[in-house]
Protein backbone atom coordinates (compact mmCIF):
# COMPACT_ATOMS: atom_id res chain seq x y z
CA UNK A 1 0.00 0.00 0.00
CA UNK A 2 1.05 3.74 -0.98
CA UNK A 3 2.37 6.11 2.42
CA UNK A 4 -0.25 8.45 0.95
CA UNK A 5 -2.79 5.93 1.14
CA UNK A 6 -1.97 4.59 4.45
CA UNK A 7 -1.81 8.26 5.37
CA UNK A 8 -5.17 8.77 4.54
CA UNK A 9 -6.92 5.91 6.32
CA UNK A 10 -4.97 6.78 9.44
CA UNK A 11 -7.13 10.20 9.20
CA UNK A 12 -9.96 8.30 8.64
CA UNK A 13 -9.71 6.43 11.83
CA UNK A 14 -9.06 10.05 13.24
CA UNK A 15 -12.21 11.23 12.24
CA UNK A 16 -14.01 7.96 13.45
CA UNK A 17 -12.49 8.64 17.02
CA UNK A 18 -13.86 11.67 16.90
CA UNK A 19 -17.21 10.83 15.79
CA UNK A 20 -17.20 8.37 18.94
CA UNK A 21 -15.86 11.56 21.24
CA UNK A 22 -18.67 13.28 20.21
CA UNK A 23 -21.57 10.79 20.59
CA UNK A 24 -20.13 9.67 24.16
CA UNK A 25 -19.98 13.46 24.95
CA UNK A 26 -24.02 13.81 23.91
CA UNK A 27 -27.19 12.26 24.98
CA UNK A 28 -28.88 13.05 21.84
CA UNK A 29 -26.35 11.06 19.84
CA UNK A 30 -24.73 7.51 19.11
CA UNK A 31 -22.08 6.79 16.98
CA UNK A 32 -23.08 3.31 14.54
CA UNK A 33 -21.11 1.69 12.52
CA UNK A 34 -23.05 1.17 9.19
CA UNK A 35 -20.53 -1.11 7.32
CA UNK A 36 -17.24 -2.93 7.10
CA UNK A 37 -14.75 -2.43 4.53
CA UNK A 38 -15.43 -5.43 1.90
CA UNK A 39 -12.00 -6.93 1.87
CA UNK A 40 -12.01 -6.74 5.29
CA UNK A 41 -15.74 -8.93 5.76
CA UNK A 42 -13.81 -11.78 3.26
CA UNK A 43 -10.31 -11.76 5.09
CA UNK A 44 -11.77 -13.95 8.08
CA UNK A 45 -8.67 -14.86 10.56
CA UNK A 46 -6.18 -12.95 8.06
CA UNK A 47 -4.31 -9.82 9.40
CA UNK A 48 -5.66 -6.93 8.26
CA UNK A 49 -3.69 -3.80 7.08
CA UNK A 50 -5.66 -0.35 7.72
CA UNK A 51 -6.18 1.28 11.24
CA UNK A 52 -9.74 0.46 10.69
CA UNK A 53 -12.38 -1.99 9.44
CA UNK A 54 -15.04 0.98 9.13
CA UNK A 55 -15.78 2.37 5.54
CA UNK A 56 -19.17 3.92 6.42
CA UNK A 57 -20.39 5.08 9.95
CA UNK A 58 -23.15 7.42 11.59
CA UNK A 59 -24.25 9.79 14.26
CA UNK A 60 -27.46 9.16 14.59
CA UNK A 61 -30.65 10.47 16.62
CA UNK A 62 -31.48 8.13 19.92
CA UNK A 63 -34.20 6.72 17.72
CA UNK A 64 -31.47 5.09 15.13
CA UNK A 65 -32.05 7.73 12.50
CA UNK A 66 -28.79 8.70 10.58
CA UNK A 67 -27.99 12.39 10.67
CA UNK A 68 -24.54 12.54 9.73
CA UNK A 69 -23.66 10.34 7.42
CA UNK A 70 -19.52 9.49 6.62
CA UNK A 71 -17.92 7.24 4.47
CA UNK A 72 -14.33 6.46 3.16
CA UNK A 73 -13.30 5.58 -0.45
CA UNK A 74 -12.28 1.84 -0.79
CA UNK A 75 -8.97 1.01 -0.87
CA UNK A 76 -8.99 -0.12 -4.78
CA UNK A 77 -10.60 4.00 -5.39
CA UNK A 78 -7.72 5.80 -7.26
CA UNK A 79 -8.64 9.39 -5.35
CA UNK A 80 -9.04 8.29 -2.04
CA UNK A 81 -12.35 10.96 -0.22
CA UNK A 82 -14.14 11.09 3.16
CA UNK A 83 -18.00 12.24 2.19
CA UNK A 84 -19.95 13.97 5.41
CA UNK A 85 -23.21 13.71 4.47
CA UNK A 86 -26.18 14.98 6.36
CA UNK A 87 -28.64 12.21 6.04
CA UNK A 88 -31.82 14.43 5.03
CA UNK A 89 -30.03 16.73 2.59
CA UNK A 90 -28.48 16.64 -0.81
CA UNK A 91 -25.21 18.65 0.16
CA UNK A 92 -22.14 17.13 1.21
CA UNK A 93 -18.51 17.76 2.12
CA UNK A 94 -15.41 16.02 0.33
CA UNK A 95 -12.72 15.78 2.77
CA UNK A 96 -9.42 14.06 1.41
CA UNK A 97 -5.44 13.75 2.48
CA UNK A 98 -4.29 17.39 3.15
CA UNK A 99 -1.44 18.81 1.98
CA UNK A 100 0.98 17.83 5.42
CA UNK A 101 -0.02 14.47 4.73
CA UNK A 102 -1.53 13.62 8.16
CA UNK A 103 -5.01 15.36 8.15
CA UNK A 104 -8.01 15.23 5.98
CA UNK A 105 -8.94 18.37 4.46
CA UNK A 106 -11.45 20.08 2.18
CA UNK A 107 -9.75 21.64 -0.48
CA UNK A 108 -6.79 23.64 1.50
CA UNK A 109 -8.68 24.03 4.59
CA UNK A 110 -7.82 20.99 7.38
CA UNK A 111 -11.05 19.61 8.79
CA UNK A 112 -10.87 20.02 12.31
CA UNK A 113 -12.38 18.12 15.20
CA UNK A 114 -13.59 21.48 16.05
CA UNK A 115 -15.34 21.96 12.76
CA UNK A 116 -17.14 18.72 13.40
CA UNK A 117 -18.67 19.10 16.35
CA UNK A 118 -19.80 22.11 15.10
CA UNK A 119 -21.63 20.81 11.99
CA UNK A 120 -22.98 17.85 14.59
CA UNK A 121 -24.47 20.35 16.50
CA UNK A 122 -25.98 22.76 13.81
CA UNK A 123 -27.52 19.00 12.26
CA UNK A 124 -29.30 17.81 16.31
CA UNK A 125 -29.67 21.92 16.51
CA UNK A 126 -28.14 21.28 20.26
CA UNK A 127 -25.72 23.89 22.02
CA UNK A 128 -22.32 23.25 21.28
CA UNK A 129 -20.60 19.70 22.58
CA UNK A 130 -18.12 20.14 25.58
Amino acid sequence: MKEADLRFYEAWAELLGWLREYADGAEHARFVKQADFTEYIYRMERPYQLPTTIISASLSDRSDKPVLFVSASPRHAVFKEVLLHPFDSNVYRRLSLAEDGRSLAEGKRVFTKDMLFSLADRLFGTAAAA
